[in-house]
Protein backbone atom coordinates (compact mmCIF):
# COMPACT_ATOMS: atom_id res chain seq x y z
CA UNK A 1 0.00 0.00 0.00
CA UNK A 2 1.72 3.19 -1.07
CA UNK A 3 1.94 5.76 1.66
CA UNK A 4 -0.29 8.80 2.19
CA UNK A 5 1.58 11.71 0.31
CA UNK A 6 2.35 14.11 2.76
CA UNK A 7 0.05 17.90 3.21
CA UNK A 8 1.51 20.33 1.94
CA UNK A 9 -0.05 24.49 2.20
CA UNK A 10 -2.04 25.35 -1.05
CA UNK A 11 0.07 28.44 -1.98
CA UNK A 12 3.55 27.14 -2.35
CA UNK A 13 6.54 29.81 -1.92
CA UNK A 14 6.09 32.33 -5.16
CA UNK A 15 9.29 33.36 -6.64
CA UNK A 16 9.56 36.76 -6.63
CA UNK A 17 10.69 37.01 -10.35
CA UNK A 18 7.40 36.07 -11.03
CA UNK A 19 5.12 38.20 -8.49
CA UNK A 20 3.37 40.62 -10.75
CA UNK A 21 5.47 43.90 -11.34
CA UNK A 22 6.92 46.09 -14.64
CA UNK A 23 10.46 47.17 -13.89
CA UNK A 24 9.98 48.98 -17.15
CA UNK A 25 7.13 51.54 -15.92
CA UNK A 26 8.96 52.06 -12.64
CA UNK A 27 12.11 53.02 -14.40
CA UNK A 28 9.74 55.45 -16.70
CA UNK A 29 8.21 56.55 -13.82
CA UNK A 30 11.76 57.85 -12.63
CA UNK A 31 13.01 59.30 -15.51
CA UNK A 32 9.63 61.64 -15.98
CA UNK A 33 9.89 62.66 -12.32
CA UNK A 34 13.82 63.97 -13.24
CA UNK A 35 12.78 65.35 -16.14
CA UNK A 36 9.83 67.20 -14.91
CA UNK A 37 9.82 67.81 -10.86
CA UNK A 38 6.08 69.27 -10.95
CA UNK A 39 5.07 65.59 -11.70
CA UNK A 40 6.10 64.73 -8.10
CA UNK A 41 2.92 66.50 -6.94
CA UNK A 42 0.60 64.13 -9.13
CA UNK A 43 1.96 60.95 -7.83
CA UNK A 44 3.04 61.22 -4.07
CA UNK A 45 0.06 61.08 -2.25
CA UNK A 46 -0.78 57.57 -4.11
CA UNK A 47 2.60 56.07 -4.49
CA UNK A 48 4.79 55.19 -1.70
CA UNK A 49 8.53 54.13 -1.77
CA UNK A 50 7.19 50.96 -0.75
CA UNK A 51 5.13 49.99 -4.14
CA UNK A 52 8.27 49.77 -6.39
CA UNK A 53 9.32 46.18 -6.76
CA UNK A 54 13.00 46.40 -7.58
CA UNK A 55 14.60 48.59 -4.25
CA UNK A 56 16.46 50.35 -5.99
CA UNK A 57 13.75 52.37 -8.02
CA UNK A 58 12.36 52.67 -4.89
CA UNK A 59 15.10 54.40 -3.00
CA UNK A 60 15.71 56.39 -6.20
CA UNK A 61 11.96 57.86 -5.70
CA UNK A 62 12.67 58.43 -2.15
CA UNK A 63 15.92 60.65 -3.14
CA UNK A 64 13.33 62.57 -5.77
CA UNK A 65 10.72 63.48 -3.25
CA UNK A 66 13.48 64.51 -0.26
CA UNK A 67 14.82 66.48 -2.90
CA UNK A 68 12.30 68.09 -3.94
CA UNK A 69 10.18 68.56 -0.71
CA UNK A 70 13.76 70.98 0.15
CA UNK A 71 12.44 73.28 -2.87
CA UNK A 72 15.76 71.88 -4.60
CA UNK A 73 15.96 70.40 -8.23
CA UNK A 74 16.17 66.17 -8.84
CA UNK A 75 17.72 65.52 -11.60
CA UNK A 76 20.74 63.02 -12.75
CA UNK A 77 23.48 65.40 -11.64
CA UNK A 78 21.67 65.99 -8.30
CA UNK A 79 21.06 62.67 -7.04
CA UNK A 80 24.75 61.32 -8.45
CA UNK A 81 26.15 61.77 -4.71
CA UNK A 82 23.66 60.17 -3.49
CA UNK A 83 23.89 56.95 -4.94
CA UNK A 84 28.12 57.25 -5.99
CA UNK A 85 28.71 54.81 -2.97
CA UNK A 86 25.41 52.19 -3.86
CA UNK A 87 26.13 48.92 -4.02
CA UNK A 88 23.00 47.78 -6.37
CA UNK A 89 23.98 51.28 -8.54
CA UNK A 90 27.60 49.81 -8.72
CA UNK A 91 26.43 46.97 -9.81
CA UNK A 92 24.43 47.88 -12.92
CA UNK A 93 27.25 50.48 -14.27
CA UNK A 94 26.98 52.92 -11.51
CA UNK A 95 25.26 56.81 -11.71
CA UNK A 96 24.99 56.73 -15.53
CA UNK A 97 21.76 54.72 -15.07
CA UNK A 98 20.31 57.66 -13.46
CA UNK A 99 21.03 59.75 -16.87
CA UNK A 100 20.26 56.55 -18.97
CA UNK A 101 16.33 56.87 -17.43
CA UNK A 102 16.08 60.11 -18.89
CA UNK A 103 16.36 59.63 -22.20
CA UNK A 104 12.76 58.16 -22.47
CA UNK A 105 11.17 62.05 -22.85
CA UNK A 106 7.84 60.25 -23.90
CA UNK A 107 7.35 58.84 -20.63
CA UNK A 108 6.23 62.28 -19.66
CA UNK A 109 2.70 61.95 -21.34
CA UNK A 110 1.96 58.96 -19.49
CA UNK A 111 3.55 58.97 -16.26
CA UNK A 112 0.28 59.20 -14.29
CA UNK A 113 -0.34 55.81 -15.89
CA UNK A 114 2.85 54.52 -15.25
CA UNK A 115 2.11 55.93 -11.73
CA UNK A 116 -1.46 53.97 -10.94
CA UNK A 117 -0.21 50.22 -12.29
CA UNK A 118 2.89 50.56 -10.13
CA UNK A 119 0.37 51.28 -7.48
CA UNK A 120 -1.61 48.42 -9.08
CA UNK A 121 1.03 46.04 -9.53
CA UNK A 122 2.02 46.49 -5.55
CA UNK A 123 -1.14 46.07 -4.35
CA UNK A 124 -1.55 42.50 -6.04
CA UNK A 125 1.66 41.43 -4.64
CA UNK A 126 0.37 42.25 -1.14
CA UNK A 127 -2.15 40.42 -1.87
CA UNK A 128 -0.27 37.43 -2.66
CA UNK A 129 1.69 37.85 0.84
CA UNK A 130 -1.56 38.07 3.06
CA UNK A 131 -2.82 35.31 1.03
CA UNK A 132 0.44 33.12 1.88
CA UNK A 133 0.32 34.20 5.23
CA UNK A 134 -3.29 33.50 5.60
CA UNK A 135 -2.36 29.84 4.11
CA UNK A 136 0.69 29.34 6.37
CA UNK A 137 -1.13 30.47 9.46
CA UNK A 138 -4.00 27.91 8.99
CA UNK A 139 -1.92 25.11 9.00
CA UNK A 140 -0.76 25.82 11.84
CA UNK A 141 -2.63 23.66 14.25
CA UNK A 142 -0.53 24.03 17.43
CA UNK A 143 -2.68 23.90 20.57
CA UNK A 144 -3.10 27.87 21.09
CA UNK A 145 -4.10 28.79 17.64
CA UNK A 146 -7.62 30.66 17.69
CA UNK A 147 -9.32 30.04 14.49
CA UNK A 148 -11.44 33.05 14.49
CA UNK A 149 -8.69 35.12 15.79
CA UNK A 150 -6.62 33.91 11.88
CA UNK A 151 -9.80 34.84 10.47
CA UNK A 152 -10.47 38.55 12.15
CA UNK A 153 -6.26 39.53 11.62
CA UNK A 154 -6.99 38.01 7.57
CA UNK A 155 -9.98 40.59 7.55
CA UNK A 156 -7.83 43.48 8.92
CA UNK A 157 -4.76 42.95 7.03
CA UNK A 158 -7.00 42.69 3.55
CA UNK A 159 -8.75 45.90 4.96
CA UNK A 160 -5.68 47.66 5.38
CA UNK A 161 -4.57 46.71 1.57
CA UNK A 162 -7.92 47.60 0.59
CA UNK A 163 -7.23 51.17 1.73
CA UNK A 164 -3.83 52.02 0.98
CA UNK A 165 -3.15 55.01 -0.97
CA UNK A 166 -6.67 56.45 0.39
CA UNK A 167 -5.23 59.66 1.69
CA UNK A 168 -5.77 61.60 -1.72
CA UNK A 169 -9.93 61.27 -0.96
CA UNK A 170 -9.62 63.02 1.98
CA UNK A 171 -8.42 66.53 0.89
CA UNK A 172 -11.19 68.19 -0.19
CA UNK A 173 -11.15 71.36 -1.85
CA UNK A 174 -13.34 74.26 -0.15
CA UNK A 175 -15.85 73.88 -2.87
CA UNK A 176 -16.69 70.60 -1.89
CA UNK A 177 -16.69 71.12 1.33
CA UNK A 178 -18.79 74.22 1.19
CA UNK A 179 -21.59 72.32 -0.87
CA UNK A 180 -21.50 69.24 1.73
CA UNK A 181 -22.56 72.26 4.55
CA UNK A 182 -25.15 72.98 2.02
CA UNK A 183 -26.35 69.54 1.60
CA UNK A 184 -26.67 69.32 4.87
CA UNK A 185 -28.25 72.50 5.68
CA UNK A 186 -30.83 71.16 2.93
CA UNK A 187 -31.38 67.80 4.38
CA UNK A 188 -31.96 69.43 7.86
CA UNK A 189 -34.48 71.64 6.48
CA UNK A 190 -36.70 69.19 4.07
CA UNK A 191 -36.83 66.57 7.31
CA UNK A 192 -38.98 69.06 9.19
CA UNK A 193 -37.43 68.30 12.42
CA UNK A 194 -34.24 70.46 12.47
CA UNK A 195 -32.56 67.08 11.95
CA UNK A 196 -29.12 66.97 9.95
CA UNK A 197 -28.17 64.16 11.41
CA UNK A 198 -29.83 60.56 12.38
CA UNK A 199 -32.64 60.50 14.25
CA UNK A 200 -32.67 60.01 18.27
CA UNK A 201 -35.88 59.26 17.97
CA UNK A 202 -36.26 62.07 20.79
CA UNK A 203 -37.55 65.66 19.64
CA UNK A 204 -35.69 67.94 22.80
CA UNK A 205 -32.10 65.74 22.31
CA UNK A 206 -32.77 66.41 18.28
CA UNK A 207 -33.89 69.74 18.69
CA UNK A 208 -30.25 70.49 20.52
CA UNK A 209 -28.07 68.30 18.80
CA UNK A 210 -29.30 67.94 15.43
CA UNK A 211 -29.54 64.24 15.47
CA UNK A 212 -26.34 61.83 15.33
CA UNK A 213 -23.74 63.20 12.89
CA UNK A 214 -21.53 61.32 10.78
CA UNK A 215 -17.96 60.73 11.37
CA UNK A 216 -19.08 62.04 14.92
CA UNK A 217 -17.92 59.89 18.41
CA UNK A 218 -20.42 60.30 21.08
CA UNK A 219 -20.19 59.85 24.63
CA UNK A 220 -23.01 58.72 26.61
CA UNK A 221 -22.01 58.68 30.33
CA UNK A 222 -24.11 57.99 33.54
CA UNK A 223 -23.76 56.06 37.42
CA UNK A 224 -25.02 52.80 37.09
CA UNK A 225 -29.25 52.27 36.60
CA UNK A 226 -29.48 55.52 35.37
CA UNK A 227 -30.95 54.46 32.06
CA UNK A 228 -27.73 54.76 29.60
CA UNK A 229 -28.50 51.35 27.95
CA UNK A 230 -31.83 51.93 28.08
CA UNK A 231 -31.34 55.22 26.33
CA UNK A 232 -29.15 53.53 24.01
CA UNK A 233 -31.70 50.74 22.87
CA UNK A 234 -33.92 53.68 22.53
CA UNK A 235 -32.31 55.65 19.76
CA UNK A 236 -31.04 52.77 17.98
CA UNK A 237 -34.23 50.94 17.81
CA UNK A 238 -35.84 54.81 16.39
CA UNK A 239 -32.91 55.44 13.76
CA UNK A 240 -33.21 51.57 12.26
CA UNK A 241 -37.33 51.79 12.61
CA UNK A 242 -37.16 55.62 10.63
CA UNK A 243 -34.92 53.93 7.96
CA UNK A 244 -37.28 51.31 7.69
CA UNK A 245 -40.46 53.88 7.50
CA UNK A 246 -38.43 56.28 4.89
CA UNK A 247 -37.25 53.20 2.74
CA UNK A 248 -41.23 52.80 2.26
CA UNK A 249 -41.93 55.92 1.65
CA UNK A 250 -39.58 56.31 -1.53
CA UNK A 251 -36.96 58.00 0.44
CA UNK A 252 -33.40 57.50 -0.66
CA UNK A 253 -30.92 56.22 2.12
CA UNK A 254 -28.74 58.98 1.67
CA UNK A 255 -31.95 61.33 2.43
CA UNK A 256 -33.28 59.42 5.26
CA UNK A 257 -33.12 60.68 8.95
CA UNK A 258 -32.61 57.12 10.23
CA UNK A 259 -30.01 53.90 9.65
CA UNK A 260 -29.00 50.63 10.30
CA UNK A 261 -27.66 49.92 13.35
CA UNK A 262 -24.59 47.67 14.17
CA UNK A 263 -25.41 47.22 18.46
CA UNK A 264 -21.75 45.96 20.38
CA UNK A 265 -23.12 44.30 23.45
CA UNK A 266 -20.43 43.65 25.80
CA UNK A 267 -22.37 43.72 29.10
CA UNK A 268 -25.71 41.57 28.12
CA UNK A 269 -26.64 39.19 26.08
CA UNK A 270 -28.81 39.44 22.34
CA UNK A 271 -31.73 38.20 23.76
CA UNK A 272 -31.45 40.05 27.22
CA UNK A 273 -30.81 43.25 24.79
CA UNK A 274 -33.91 42.28 22.74
CA UNK A 275 -35.87 41.72 25.79
CA UNK A 276 -35.51 44.87 26.96
CA UNK A 277 -36.57 46.73 23.09
CA UNK A 278 -39.47 44.36 22.68
CA UNK A 279 -40.72 45.44 26.49
CA UNK A 280 -39.99 49.47 25.07
CA UNK A 281 -42.35 48.77 22.05
CA UNK A 282 -45.39 46.89 23.62
CA UNK A 283 -45.34 48.49 26.93
CA UNK A 284 -44.84 45.40 28.81
CA UNK A 285 -43.44 45.50 32.63
CA UNK A 286 -39.84 44.49 31.54
CA UNK A 287 -39.12 42.75 34.91
CA UNK A 288 -42.49 40.87 34.99
CA UNK A 289 -41.28 39.86 31.35
CA UNK A 290 -38.24 38.31 32.73
CA UNK A 291 -39.68 36.39 35.48
CA UNK A 292 -42.52 35.37 32.91
CA UNK A 293 -45.72 37.39 35.45
CA UNK A 294 -47.26 38.38 31.84
CA UNK A 295 -50.66 37.94 31.08
CA UNK A 296 -51.98 36.37 27.26
CA UNK A 297 -53.04 39.70 26.02
CA UNK A 298 -49.29 40.92 27.00
CA UNK A 299 -48.04 37.67 25.42
CA UNK A 300 -49.84 38.68 22.90
CA UNK A 301 -48.89 42.50 22.52
CA UNK A 302 -45.17 41.18 23.22
CA UNK A 303 -45.77 38.57 19.76
CA UNK A 304 -47.33 41.55 17.92
CA UNK A 305 -43.70 43.76 18.20
CA UNK A 306 -41.99 40.91 17.61
CA UNK A 307 -43.35 40.28 14.68
CA UNK A 308 -43.21 44.12 13.44
CA UNK A 309 -39.81 44.45 14.53
CA UNK A 310 -38.22 41.06 13.22
CA UNK A 311 -37.27 43.20 9.81
CA UNK A 312 -35.21 45.69 12.02
CA UNK A 313 -31.81 46.17 10.28
CA UNK A 314 -30.77 46.62 14.03
CA UNK A 315 -27.73 43.94 13.93
CA UNK A 316 -26.84 43.36 18.00
CA UNK A 317 -22.97 41.71 18.27
CA UNK A 318 -23.14 40.50 22.22
CA UNK A 319 -19.45 38.52 21.63
CA UNK A 320 -17.39 39.59 25.47
CA UNK A 321 -14.26 40.99 25.96
CA UNK A 322 -13.75 42.49 22.71
CA UNK A 323 -10.78 43.86 21.44
CA UNK A 324 -10.99 47.95 19.91
CA UNK A 325 -9.14 45.83 16.94
CA UNK A 326 -11.91 43.07 16.68
CA UNK A 327 -14.72 45.76 17.44
CA UNK A 328 -13.02 47.93 14.30
CA UNK A 329 -13.03 44.76 11.74
CA UNK A 330 -16.63 43.56 12.86
CA UNK A 331 -17.81 46.80 12.02
CA UNK A 332 -16.18 47.30 8.77
CA UNK A 333 -17.71 43.91 7.76
CA UNK A 334 -21.71 45.38 9.09
CA UNK A 335 -20.88 48.66 6.62
CA UNK A 336 -19.75 46.37 3.53
CA UNK A 337 -22.33 43.75 3.87
CA UNK A 338 -25.23 45.23 5.69
CA UNK A 339 -24.84 48.89 4.94
CA UNK A 340 -24.79 49.99 8.24
CA UNK A 341 -25.15 53.71 9.32
CA UNK A 342 -24.69 53.86 13.11
CA UNK A 343 -22.51 52.18 15.57
CA UNK A 344 -23.55 51.88 19.33
CA UNK A 345 -20.94 50.30 21.89
CA UNK A 346 -22.31 49.12 24.88
CA UNK A 347 -19.60 50.40 27.19
CA UNK A 348 -16.50 51.53 26.44
CA UNK A 349 -14.52 49.86 29.69
CA UNK A 350 -15.21 46.52 28.36
CA UNK A 351 -13.40 46.91 25.53
CA UNK A 352 -9.51 46.01 25.53
CA UNK A 353 -6.99 47.05 24.03
CA UNK A 354 -3.86 46.31 23.08
CA UNK A 355 -1.68 43.95 25.10
CA UNK A 356 1.15 46.64 24.79
CA UNK A 357 -1.42 49.51 26.10
CA UNK A 358 -2.61 47.07 28.41
CA UNK A 359 0.73 46.55 29.95
CA UNK A 360 1.20 50.30 30.55
CA UNK A 361 -1.89 51.25 32.31
CA UNK A 362 -5.59 51.42 32.10
CA UNK A 363 -5.37 54.77 31.04
CA UNK A 364 -3.34 54.84 28.39
CA UNK A 365 -5.99 51.65 27.47
CA UNK A 366 -8.72 53.73 27.41
CA UNK A 367 -7.07 56.48 25.65
CA UNK A 368 -5.83 53.36 22.39
CA UNK A 369 -9.89 52.79 22.69
CA UNK A 370 -11.24 56.36 22.10
CA UNK A 371 -8.91 56.89 19.58
CA UNK A 372 -9.45 53.67 18.10
CA UNK A 373 -13.54 54.50 17.74
CA UNK A 374 -12.67 58.17 16.79
CA UNK A 375 -10.77 56.65 13.62
CA UNK A 376 -13.43 54.08 13.50
CA UNK A 377 -16.19 56.87 13.12
CA UNK A 378 -14.17 58.82 10.69
CA UNK A 379 -13.14 56.01 8.61
CA UNK A 380 -16.67 54.60 8.01
CA UNK A 381 -18.35 57.85 7.88
CA UNK A 382 -21.02 56.90 10.91
CA UNK A 383 -21.58 58.13 14.00
CA UNK A 384 -20.36 56.00 17.04
CA UNK A 385 -22.21 55.92 20.43
CA UNK A 386 -19.84 54.84 23.16
CA UNK A 387 -21.85 54.63 26.80
CA UNK A 388 -19.16 55.19 29.40
CA UNK A 389 -19.29 54.79 32.98
CA UNK A 390 -18.54 57.53 35.45
CA UNK A 391 -16.52 57.66 38.93
CA UNK A 392 -17.62 57.16 42.17
CA UNK A 393 -16.39 60.99 42.42
CA UNK A 394 -20.27 61.81 41.92
CA UNK A 395 -21.55 60.06 44.78
CA UNK A 396 -19.44 62.02 47.05
CA UNK A 397 -20.80 65.42 45.79
CA UNK A 398 -24.07 67.13 47.36
CA UNK A 399 -24.95 68.11 43.99
CA UNK A 400 -25.38 64.42 41.90
CA UNK A 401 -25.42 65.88 38.58
CA UNK A 402 -22.29 64.18 36.65
CA UNK A 403 -19.62 66.65 35.09
CA UNK A 404 -16.69 65.75 32.67
CA UNK A 405 -13.97 65.21 35.43
CA UNK A 406 -16.31 62.10 36.34
CA UNK A 407 -15.65 60.33 33.50
CA UNK A 408 -13.80 57.23 34.53
CA UNK A 409 -10.34 56.97 33.16
CA UNK A 410 -11.00 60.36 31.57
CA UNK A 411 -7.39 61.02 29.67
CA UNK A 412 -9.01 61.10 26.12
CA UNK A 413 -12.59 60.13 26.40
CA UNK A 414 -13.49 64.04 27.08
CA UNK A 415 -10.83 64.76 24.29
CA UNK A 416 -12.04 62.57 21.49
CA UNK A 417 -15.30 62.78 22.13
CA UNK A 418 -17.41 65.29 19.72
CA UNK A 419 -20.55 64.93 21.96
CA UNK A 420 -20.46 64.42 26.37
CA UNK A 421 -24.06 63.54 27.42
CA UNK A 422 -24.70 62.74 31.24
CA UNK A 423 -28.04 61.33 32.10
CA UNK A 424 -28.97 62.51 35.59
CA UNK A 425 -32.48 61.27 37.08
CA UNK A 426 -32.61 63.19 40.76
CA UNK A 427 -35.39 60.14 41.36
CA UNK A 428 -33.24 57.61 41.97
CA UNK A 429 -30.79 59.40 44.75
CA UNK A 430 -34.14 61.05 46.20
CA UNK A 431 -35.41 57.31 47.05
CA UNK A 432 -32.23 56.79 48.97
CA UNK A 433 -33.09 59.29 51.50
CA UNK A 434 -36.05 57.91 52.39
CA UNK A 435 -36.90 59.30 56.32
CA UNK A 436 -38.67 56.80 59.00
CA UNK A 437 -42.44 57.08 58.09
CA UNK A 438 -42.89 57.68 61.66
CA UNK A 439 -41.52 61.20 61.48
CA UNK A 440 -44.71 62.70 59.98
CA UNK A 441 -43.74 65.87 58.78
CA UNK A 442 -40.15 64.57 57.32
CA UNK A 443 -41.96 61.64 55.37
CA UNK A 444 -44.52 63.68 53.80
CA UNK A 445 -42.48 66.49 52.59
CA UNK A 446 -40.27 63.80 51.43
CA UNK A 447 -43.45 61.69 49.18
CA UNK A 448 -44.27 64.99 48.08
CA UNK A 449 -41.09 65.45 46.29
CA UNK A 450 -40.76 61.88 45.15
CA UNK A 451 -44.45 62.23 43.51
CA UNK A 452 -43.10 65.36 42.01
CA UNK A 453 -39.40 63.73 40.35
CA UNK A 454 -41.52 60.72 39.86
CA UNK A 455 -40.03 59.83 36.08
CA UNK A 456 -38.28 62.88 35.12
CA UNK A 457 -34.83 62.33 33.89
CA UNK A 458 -32.38 65.28 32.42
CA UNK A 459 -29.61 64.76 29.84
CA UNK A 460 -26.85 67.02 30.31
CA UNK A 461 -25.12 68.09 27.03
CA UNK A 462 -21.83 68.88 29.15
CA UNK A 463 -19.89 68.73 25.31
CA UNK A 464 -20.68 69.63 21.78
CA UNK A 465 -18.24 70.48 18.92
CA UNK A 466 -21.25 71.88 16.77
CA UNK A 467 -23.44 73.54 19.04
CA UNK A 468 -24.56 75.08 22.51
CA UNK A 469 -24.28 73.07 25.80
CA UNK A 470 -27.20 72.76 28.30
CA UNK A 471 -29.90 70.42 29.95
CA UNK A 472 -32.80 68.27 28.30
CA UNK A 473 -35.65 67.63 30.27
CA UNK A 474 -36.92 63.99 29.47
CA UNK A 475 -39.64 61.65 31.30
CA UNK A 476 -38.16 57.50 32.23
CA UNK A 477 -40.57 55.15 32.04
CA UNK A 478 -39.14 52.85 34.61
CA UNK A 479 -41.44 50.03 34.00
CA UNK A 480 -40.71 49.36 29.83
CA UNK A 481 -37.12 51.04 30.63
CA UNK A 482 -38.26 53.63 28.01
CA UNK A 483 -37.31 57.50 27.95
CA UNK A 484 -40.03 60.01 26.11
CA UNK A 485 -40.15 63.45 25.42
CA UNK A 486 -41.38 65.30 28.22
CA UNK A 487 -44.97 66.71 27.89
CA UNK A 488 -44.78 69.96 30.45
CA UNK A 489 -41.46 71.47 29.04
CA UNK A 490 -41.70 74.16 32.34
CA UNK A 491 -39.44 72.04 33.99
CA UNK A 492 -35.90 73.16 35.17
CA UNK A 493 -36.08 75.63 32.38
CA UNK A 494 -33.58 77.65 33.51
CA UNK A 495 -31.01 74.74 32.90
CA UNK A 496 -32.09 74.54 29.24
CA UNK A 497 -30.39 77.01 27.21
Amino acid sequence: MQAPTPLTPPLAIVPSATLPHNLEAEAALLGALMIDNRLVEDVQLKLGTQHFFEPLHGRVYEAILKLVDRRMTATPVTLKPLFDADPEMMAIGGTSYLAALTEQSAALIAARDFAQQIYDLALLREMIRVGREMATNAFDTAAGVEPLAQIEAAELALYKVAEQGEVAGSVKTFGVATRLAIEMADRAMKSGSHLSGFTTGLDALNLKLGGLHKSDLIVLASRPAMGKTSLATNIAFAAAQRFVRDTADGVEAGQSSGAGVAFFSLEMSADQLATRVLAEQSGVNSEELRKGKISQSEFNSLARAAGALSDLPLFIDDTPALSIAALRTRARRLKRQKGIGIIVVDYLQLLQGSSRAANENRVQEISEITRGLKTLAKELEVPVLALSQLSRAVENREDKRPQLADLRESGTIEQDADIVLFIYREEYYHAMKQPDEEDVDKYAKWKDRAEKLHGLAEIIVAKQRHGSTGTVPLTFHKTTTKFSDRANDAYLPERYD
